[in-house]
């Protein structure tokens, strides 16, 4: 059995069982060795009407990054014991904390070439006019020690308003876990979220928070997650199949994406808290794209169970199965508002190429949100505010378009381009504090995974070994 799909760029998931790339109008036709024939992974997202003239203010204002931005200095910490292992310790912990505070996006970091040569390590080693003059010139520090002792390690930290010498402590913080690398890096990286959420207008920072990928590098396709940074990284699912669309839930302890069965395509379940897969039902038919609600209640997904591929949702137990789309034409990759609840963004291909719709949960208010080009992957905000797209807006022969990550206003439709440097862009995903998005770049010459800061800037590639893609960020 065959089925045609129209995606231009689909990620070669399917490698040796898909022709070459469409052009146009065309369409790759797909053959599935399952029994349910292979349908594909339309996700979509976009934007649309009117462009945008330079790096937008409504931007950097939505997603938090337009707050006037704290000088701060991060001095390395200092050893508090004389134990052998402090040396590596402090170097994991002192990067660790340095590079989370940096990603941030919201502090104008004071360089280490400024800091005078007396590093305090404890409160009653702060000379305030040090930092808080030129040439540092800064208005917080964050400062401590950490010291082995035994096969345990204990850091204290502060960070002081330098500007306030009556009352400087902003926050006194102590941690105590075993003497390993690993925990050095998730110490640094709980305390840099606690200075984040005391300097960052109250938002949680994301430095504990995961990404949840696609690689091949096992030989086949599975499920994979590491770290915010890049570091960790480790193999989640082994199915020896072609697993596909991770998606977290917002309390972290499931995970949904797609995956060749015996049965053909079908949603599956994985606890992350048993480490194995749980029992989820069957729906017949292609299923894909699985999208969780805000509360964790609810999944949408695309199916073709009764045909044509629609939309539908379920319970969290996969019960209670709803129709949502009735369309002629494909519908996939939804995508759940997660602020509301109440919306859920799509790609429908029902007008030829594949647009982005919006319509309520019960499907109802459907609306267009792309007009032209070839949008496809659609991610909403965190506050609801924006949607993150993969978009082609001159799509055809011989069209100069390519395909690339904007971001698009909802309610005024203004859009503005993200990446520029080559390359297919693809699969955004936003950070729960909504001032990152994570997203698969062709643009080294194979598909990995790179974030950036939600105004395009801070550009950084996180993965490098294999094929890495459709990467989801974990909700908190």
């Amino acid at each position: 059995m065959h089925l045609d799909v129209c995606h231009h760029t689909f990620i070669k998931a399917f490698k040796n069982r898909i022709g070459t790339r469409a052009t146009g109008t065309q369409y790759l036709k797909l053959k599935c060795r399952a029994p349910a024939a292979v349908f594909i992974l339309l996700l979509a997202a976009v934007i649309g009407a009117v462009p945008c003239l330079g790096q937008q203010d409504w931007i950097k204002t939505g997603t938090g990054l337009g707050m006037e931005k704290v000088r701060l200095a991060v001095p390395d910490f200092k050893p508090s014991t004389s134990d052998a292992k402090n040396t590596d310790l402090l170097k994991v912990f002192n990067d660790t904390l340095w590079n989370d505070l940096d990603s941030a996006g919201i502090f104008d970091m004071a360089s280490k070439s400024f800091y005078p040569l007396a590093i305090p390590g404890t409160p009653t080693e702060v000379k305030f006019e040090a930092w808080n003059a030129p040439p540092p010139n800064a208005a917080m520090l964050v400062f401590g020690n950490l010291g082995v002792t035994g096969n345990n390690f204990t850091v204290q930290g502060w960070l002081y308003d330098v500007k306030n010498i009556t009352s400087p402590q902003v926050l006194g913080k102590q941690y105590q876990d075993a003497a390993t690398s690993d925990a050095a890096r998730t110490i640094a990286h709980k305390f840099a979220d606690e200075i984040i959420f005391r300097l960052g207008g109250g938002i949680p920072g994301i430095a504990e928070s995961q990404i949840y990928f696609v690689s091949n590098r096992s030989g086949h396709k599975e499920i994979w997650v590491m770290d915010y940074d890049g570091a960790n990284q480790r193999q989640i699912t082994h199915l020896n199949s072609i697993s596909l669309s991770p998606r977290i839930s917002p309390d972290g302890s499931r995970l949904a994406f797609s995956s060749v069965t015996k049965s053909g395509w079908e949603i599956l379940m994985y606890s992350m808290d048993l480490n194995r897969l749980v029992a989820f039902p069957k729906f017949g038919g292609t299923n894909l794209s699985p999208a969780w609600s805000g509360d964790g209640t609810k999944l949408a997904f695309s199916s073709s169970r009764a045909g044509d591929s629609e939309i539908y949702t379920v319970d969290q137990s996969g019960t209670n199965v709803k129709r949502i789309t009735s369309a002629k034409g494909p519908d996939v990759s939804p995508v759940w508002n997660r602020k509301t609840g109440a919306q859920i963004a799509w790609v429908s291909g029902r007008t030829g190429l594949p647009q982005i719709y919006t319509m309520e949960a019960d499907g109802t208010n459907v609306q267009r949100v792309t007009d032209q080009g070839y949008a496809v992957s659609p991610a909403w905000s965190p506050n609801g505010q924006f949607l993150a797209l993969s978009w082609t807006r001159h799509y055809g022969p011989g069209a100069p378009g390519s395909e690339d990550v904007y971001l698009m206003d909802v309610a005024s439709k203004q859009w503005v381009q993200l990446t520029h440097d080559g390359g297919r862009n693809d699969f955004p995903s936003w950070s729960p504090d909504g001032r990152h998005i994570v997203f698969q770049s062709s643009r080294g010459g194979s598909e990995q995974i790179w974030s950036m800061l939600a105004d395009g800037t801070n550009v950084k590639q996180l993965t490098f070994s294999g094929k890495n893609t459709q990467p989801n960020w974990s909700w908190k």
